[in-house]
């Protein structure tokens, strides 16, 4: 028996053991000519099929972008003759820009059309009793509506990883999935509520130094059974699009995500104004019922913490994923308080309904961008090994955005998206007579500006943050995209509201910003 090392490695086919030799071993030692055939004859004379490998150096050559789609099998440059083998797994599919940018537009404008009717919803709802005497309201919206980006997100994301590596193909892995991620949003969901609603009060009391316990347990039931209810709904159909997004050969990252804020923002900002104002009503009549609600989502708790513990995907999550969850709350609660307080301005009130879009927009650009990189780093291995494709250090602008890799190639597409995007949405927003702002063009330049900005600096927050995370064994799918997406709340309430200042300081009366 020869003690090559490439002589002990084999390859079954039909029960019997071969030979795997690789492409390099074929020539002679001077690669001027071909081995004979007769080298590989067994000991009886007979052939000894050979299973042909190709060399180190092609396989490097593979495209990057081609290993996105592909099932978690790098087998498919192997040439194995054998007809009882399984059925070869299916060829990854090349992404252009074009195709990228395909595959983004549909959800993106589903996902900014749900924004436009949630920031429709925010500029009717502003002037109910609910919003004008509990104000603190208004600090939870971001904080619900970045809950896509806390948890509904992070799910599309998780789940979109699992399924482009392989580990949702049979029903038992699939079902696994489901019920361990179900279970562990609703635990988030309902902690992220709870504690949102105490940052509210915390904020709303300190400018004012005026406390009410009514309010606040006002806050807490409204806040706990608007982000468990919204959760559940969400995740549902996350999970639904993520699997007919693969039976129908489309990369998940590119459309979960924005899908699953097309109808987050709409759906989360219904069921607060609902709540919120039918719980208002019953604060003087049936003072019970707000601590009842309260008591009932934060019982359920024990019930969903065991069905989550029970599953090895998402029992880590469930353990080391609050950091993220509850930083990225506060952040969006931040800018909740910039939004109370420029909205409760007459003059600013026509920013309530842009504030949902800018938002929304932004999010759901830098989640497609940071659940691509972060199943492109999957390919590769597991977080925190060593991988050319996850550097350490601070990427340059270039090579965020001008570089030839495919990441680089899918963030200009997506800050391609915002202007024509944003005029889509403005022109709805203004045929729909919403909101109390005059579109004219000096408007539109600072309200394009913000956007841009906003876009500009997530997109490379997500490249960087993305691959640091990596490097430090921490898995993107569950700690990226609550930062980013609350980033963007944050910027993008601040920069609006900076517009909607300078705008007003400068006297441009048409735009009628406070109208």
């Amino acid at each position: 028996m020869s003690s090559k090392p490439e002589q002990k490695e084999t390859h079954q086919a039909n029960g019997a053991v071969l030979p795997i030799v690789p492409m390099d071993c074929l020539t002679s030692p001077d690669r001027g000519q071909l081995v004979e055939p007769s080298d590989f004859l067994g000991p009886d004379g007979d052939g000894v099929e050979v299973v042909v490998l190709e060399s180190r150096a092609n396989a490097k050559g593979v495209r990057e972008e081609d290993a996105l789609l592909e099932n978690g099998s790098q087998s498919n440059e192997s040439d194995d003759t054998s007809t009882d083998r399984g059925p070869e797994p299916a060829a990854p599919l090349k992404e252009t820009s074009f195709s990228i940018g395909l595959q983004v537009l549909f959800p993106f404008l589903l996902a900014g059309f749900g924004t436009v009717a949630a920031g429709m919803v925010l500029d009717i709802v502003q002037h109910w009793d609910v919003f004008k005497y509990v104000t603190e309201v208004f600090i939870l919206v971001p904080a619900l509506l970045g809950l896509k980006g806390n948890l509904e997100m992070t799910l599309a994301s998780r789940l979109s990883t699992a399924a482009n590596i392989g580990q949702m193909d049979t029903p038992k892995e699939l079902w696994r999935m489901i019920t361990g991620n179900m279970a562990l949003i609703q635990v988030q969901a309902t902690v992220v509520g709870f504690l949102a609603s105490i940052a509210a009060v915390i904020f709303g009391w300190i400018p004012d130094g005026h406390f009410s316990i009514d309010h606040a347990v006002l806050l807490c039931a409204s806040s706990v059974a608007t982000a468990f209810i919204a959760s559940l709904v969400l995740g549902m159909i996350m999970i639904g699009v993520i699997i007919g997004s693969r039976k129908m050969g489309i990369n998940p990252d590119n459309v979960a995500t924005p899908i699953a804020a097309s109808l987050g923002d709409l759906i989360t900002l219904a069921l607060l104004s609902g709540i919120s104002w039918g719980l208002y009503k019953e604060l003087e009549s049936k003072a019970y019922v707000n601590p009842l609600v309260c008591a009932f989502f934060i019982a359920l708790l024990p019930i969903w913490i065991i069905i989550a513990k029970k599953n090895a995907a998402t029992r880590e999550v469930l353990y080391s994923g609050w950091e993220p969850v509850i930083i990225a709350m506060a952040i969006s609660s931040v800018g909740g308080l910039i939004l109370d307080r420029t909205v409760s301005d007459p003059n600013f009130a026509g920013m309530a309904v842009f504030t949902p879009v800018i938002n929304g927009v932004g999010g759901n650009l830098v989640a497609v961008q940071a659940s691509r990189i972060s199943t492109y780093l999957h390919m590769s291995g597991m977080p925190g090994e060593s991988s050319e494709t996850a550097p350490r250090k601070c990427p340059s602008p270039c090579s965020t955005f001008f570089s030839p890799d495919v990441n680089s190639r899918s963030a200009r597409v997506l800050f391609l998206l915002v202007v024509p995007g944003h005029l889509v949405f403005l022109y709805t927003i203004s045929s729909m007579q919403g909101g109390h702002t005059t579109l004219t063009l000096i408007f539109i330049v600072f309200y394009m500006t913000a956007a841009l900005l906003q876009v500009l600096i997530l997109l490379y927050i997500a490249d960087w943050m993305v691959h640091w995370m990596w490097g430090r064994d921490l898995d993107p799918d569950n700690f990226s995209i609550p930062y980013l997406t609350a980033l963007g709340d944050l910027i993008g309430t601040g920069l609006l509201a900076l517009s909607f200042h300078v705008l007003w300081l400068i006297g441009d009366r048409d735009t009628d910003v406070g109208d």
